[in-house]
């Protein structure tokens, strides 16, 4: 992997969050990818790990292939119920309620939007794009909580349109 792609990048993080891994840390000559259901956690304090990390990279090689949880249900296939509509993710990431930790959620079940308010923040490798609800109406309900890795397309927020 040297030059990596978006695609590839996208890969890895579809991976991680259809694995049972707490964490993944990918290093090579151009890229370090580090990715934690911890949002704490960080490179910082790594080389008490260092051992860890060594044997989860060795029982990835000695096992390739990964098993699915058949329970799990893509985000992206969440039934929308009729007469709403969904904000849906533009691209996959960590989904944000608010522009900063200490701010308050752009929105809340029971706001009135318009096409042009921004509902959520969906964050990729430091990127943040801000999703907005491109239509008029009530918020009815949030389907993803604060800090969930969320998938290309899967609805985010309800909305009840006016």
């Amino acid at each position: 992997m040297d030059k990596p792609s978006q695609q590839d990048i996208e890969s890895l993080v579809k991976l991680f969050g259809e694995s049972d891994w707490k964490e993944m840390h990918i290093k090579t000559d151009t890229l370090e990818f580090f990715i934690s259901e911890n949002p704490g956690s960080g490179l910082q304090n790594r080389s008490v790990q260092a051992n860890v990390v060594k044997s989860q990279t060795e029982e990835i090689k000695s096992s390739p292939v990964v098993a699915e949880k058949p329970e799990k249900k893509s985000g992206a296939e969440y039934e929308v119920p009729k007469g709403m509509l969904a904000v849906r993710a533009p691209n996959l990431g960590t989904f944000y309620r608010r522009p900063k930790p200490d701010s308050d959620p752009y929105v809340e079940v029971g706001d009135e939007v318009t096409e042009s308010t921004e509902v959520c923040l969906i964050e990729v490798m430091k990127l943040f794009t801000p999703v907005k609800a491109e239509s008029s109406g009530e918020i009815i309900e949030i389907l993803v909580s604060d800090g969930e890795m969320v998938e290309f397309n899967q609805p985010l927020v309800l909305i009840k349109p006016s």
